[in-house]
C-alpha cells in the first residue's frame, strides 16, 4: 500500500490535472458516466440528510474535493459550511468557487484548525476508503467526534463489506463490523445506512465472478465519452429505484451517525 505522503502526492497530482467528477470519482469510467453517478449521489444525500441535520447547522465538510457536497449542504439550509481537503489543488479552487465559505488544507486525521465542539454536522463523503492506514482512519473518526457538538451528525459514504476486507494501493474496502466498531469507540451510534449506489459503481461486496463481469461491462460501455453518457443515462432511472428499494448495496452506502451525549 502507498504511504500517507504518497497518497497525498497522488491526490495532489490527480486533482491538479482533473478537478471534475471523474477526478474525484471512478476515473476509469470517464466524466460523462461519473456525472450520472453523481446525480444519484445527490438525490440520496439530499433525501436522507434532510431529515437528520437541523436547518441552520454549522457544518464541516472533510475531503471537499470539488465542493459537490458543500453545494448540497447549502441547499439543505446550512448556516455556514467550512471545507477541508488534504490537497492544495482543491483548496485553492474551492476558495474561488465558494468565496462565501472557508476552506483550509487539513488532513482528516489531524483537524487541528478546529476547536472542540465547533460544528453541528460533519460530512466525509467518498473519501474514508481512500485512507489506507487503519490508525489514520481511526484517528480521523476520533477527530470527527472531537469537533462535533454532543448530539451532532456525522455523514459518511463507505463500502461496508459483509465479505472480507480488500486492500489496494490507494483504497481499502473495510468490513461493516470494523467500521461500526471504530465509530462506536469514538462515541457514535449508527442511525441510518442506505445504498448510495447499486449498479453504477464497482461491485466490491459482490461475489468475485459478478464483480469481474459487471466491472468489464461498465468499462466496455464507457470506453468513449458518448457511450459513457448513454450508459449513464440508461442506468440512471434503474439506479434511482434500486437505491430507494434496497436495504443494502454491493457498493457505496451512505451512513449517518449521531455523536452520543458526553457523560
Amino acid at each position: 500500500m502507498a504511504t500517507h505522503s504518497e497518497l497525498r502526492d497522488f491526490w495532489e497530482r490527480r486533482l491538479e490535472g482533473d478537478w471534475t467528477e471523474s477526478g474525484v470519482g471512478y476515473r476509469a469510467l470517464g466524466r460523462p458516466f461519473n456525472t450520472w453517478m453523481y446525480r444519484v449521489r445527490e438525490e440520496v444525500f439530499l433525501r436522507e440528510v434532510a431529515g437528520l441535520g437541523p436547518r441552520g447547522a454549522d457544518v464541516l465538510d472533510v475531503g471537499s474535493g470539488t465542493g459537490f457536497y458543500v453545494r448540497l449542504w447549502d441547499r439543505l439550509g446550512a448556516s455556514a459550511v467550512t471545507g477541508s481537503d488534504m490537497t492544495e489543488a482543491a483548496v485553492e479552487r474551492l476558495r474561488d468557487r465558494f468565496p462565501e465559505h472557508r476552506f483550509v488544507r487539513q488532513d482528516a486525521s489531524e483537524l487541528d484548525a478546529f476547536e472542540d465542539g465547533s460544528f453541528d454536522a460533519v460530512s466525509c463523503m467518498d473519501m474514508l476508503f481512500h485512507i489506507t492506514d487503519d490508525e489514520r482512519y481511526t484517528a480521523a473518526v476520533r477527530e470527527f467526534a472531537r469537533v462535533l457538538r454532543p448530539g451532532g451528525l456525522l455523514v459518511v459514504s463507505e463500502n461496508c463489506l459483509r465479505r472480507p476486507e480488500q486492500r489496494g494501493e490507494h483504497q481499502v474496502n473495510r468490513t461493516l463490523e470494523w467500521i461500526t466498531a471504530t465509530a462506536d469507540k469514538a462515541g457514535f451510534d449508527v442511525v441510518r445506512r442506505v445504498p448510495m449506489l447499486v449498479l453504477m459503481n464497482a461491485q466490491v461486496d459482490a461475489a468475485l465472478p459478478w464483480r469481474k463481469v459487471w466491472g468489464g461491462v461498465l468499462r466496455a460501455a464507457t470506453v468513449t465519452a458518448p457511450t459513457g453518457w448513454l450508459a449513464g443515462a440508461a442506468l440512471y432511472p434503474l439506479e434511482r429505484r434500486l437505491v430507494r428499494r434496497r436495504r443494502e448495496s454491493p457498493t457505496t452506502e451512505l451512513v449517518a451517525l449521531r455523536l452520543r451525549e458526553r457523560a
